[in-house]
């Protein structure tokens, strides 16, 4: 019986030939997969934040006005008291003394003028013993009136409705003008709210107003709102109250005083907090998720599927941060599909399989606009 051999040089031409038969079978790389979102078109509010300090309107350090021994304290530490409501009494014997005695004397010098001045009409007596007796009078009066003030200042009033701080001084203290403060009463609605702003923002806004064709009156500022240091918002509305009148030339910036109601004593002095001003509205604003927006060398970029599913990578400007948006401006439009996941995957011209982006964590109708903060 004859073999049949296969030539030792053909073995290795079948080989090839077979291989490069399985590479013709072989198929195109299938596209990526990428997520996009629709770029979306909304009115947005433009708002700023800043840390401030909560202070009142008027802390009034209550001091003695006359030497004397403190008799009573007539209030309750850490609560509510009325302008010229009674908080300390000083002995006021020896000022009822002096008082008496200077009115003793006024109406003596009174009784002496007018005993004197039909006298001098008659030449009595002269001019000048009359001069000299009404002289007399207007200084008794006088003194008369300082007695007065000194026995009225036994009795130490708060000069403004506001909470009464703890007591600096105990029954039988001898107090006094030099004895330092007794206590303080502090004012509790409404409050102020202290906080620094950029200058840019202050021309932001002023450019707003001149755009809307009126100057900015005095006191006018942007409404103002709190957060709390637990992250609420604090209810009541406020105002700007004024502004300083020049510029902090180490950092740029305005001391602004903002004013808040406080019926509920929510607000304490030296309370930290956020101010929140919205500055105006953006009109028909191009919207994208943060994480679709890519920085290089200084420029933002967005990469934008078309209808044949091919990549456009497109330069934008960033603006003002809204949640986890991003307002953009540039050759884009309400509509556009724009990849949020997957951005690494693509380049100019890349053809893709794009799937609608899983939503976030937090619902958009529940994300607030985002703040910027004075130093951004």
């Amino acid at each position: 019986m004859r073999r049949r051999t296969i030539p030792r040089l053909g073995l290795p031409l079948v080989l090839l030939v077979l291989l490069a038969g399985c590479k013709g079978k072989e198929e195109a790389p299938a596209p990526p997969d990428v997520e996009v979102v629709t770029v979306e078109q909304r009115d947005v509010p433009i708002y700023r934040d800043w840390v401030g300090t909560v202070e009142a309107e008027a802390n009034a350090t209550i001091n003695a006005q006359i030497t004397g021994y403190l008799l009573s304290r007539d209030y309750v530490e850490g609560t509510l008291v009325k302008k010229g409501q009674l908080l300390f009494q000083i002995d006021d014997r020896t000022y009822k003394a002096a008082l008496d005695q200077a009115m003793a004397r006024v109406t003596k010098t009174e009784q002496d003028v007018a005993r004197y001045t039909p006298l001098a009409k008659t030449q009595a007596i002269s001019q000048q013993e009359l001069d000299d007796a009404i002289q007399n009078n207007l200084a008794a009066k006088a003194s008369a009136e300082q007695a007065r003030l000194n026995y009225e200042f036994c009795k130490i009033t708060s000069p403004v409705d506001g909470v009464g701080g703890l007591a600096q001084a105990q029954i039988g203290d001898l107090v006094g003008p030099s004895t330092g403060p007794l206590t303080t009463v502090t004012t509790i609605d409404p409050m102020r709210v202290y906080f620094s702003v950029a200058q840019r923002f202050m021309t932001e806004w002023q450019e707003r107003l001149a755009a809307e064709g009126r100057q900015p009156r005095e006191g006018e500022g942007p409404g103002l709102e709190l957060i709390l240091a637990t992250g609420t918002v604090y209810p009541e509305k406020g105002q700007v109250k004024f502004s300083n009148n020049q510029v902090d030339i180490k950092t740029g910036s305005i001391r602004v005083v903002g004013e808040f109601p406080n019926p509920h004593q929510v607000l304490v002095a030296g309370m930290f907090v956020r101010v929140k001003a919205q500055l105006g509205v953006e009109k028909g604003a191009l919207l994208v998720p943060q994480r679709a927006v890519t920085e290089m060398q200084g420029r933002y970029l967005i990469a934008v599927v078309g209808a044949d599913n091919k990549v456009s990578i497109k330069p934008v400007q960033a603006g003002e941060r809204v949640g986890s948006d991003w307002i953009i401006k540039g050759d884009v439009k309400a509509g556009d599909k724009v990849v949020s996941e997957g951005v690494q995957k693509v380049k100019e011209g890349t053809v893709v399989n794009p799937k609608p982006a899983s939503a976030p964590a937090e619902s958009k109708a529940e994300t607030k606009p985002e703040t910027k903060t004075a130093t951004e």
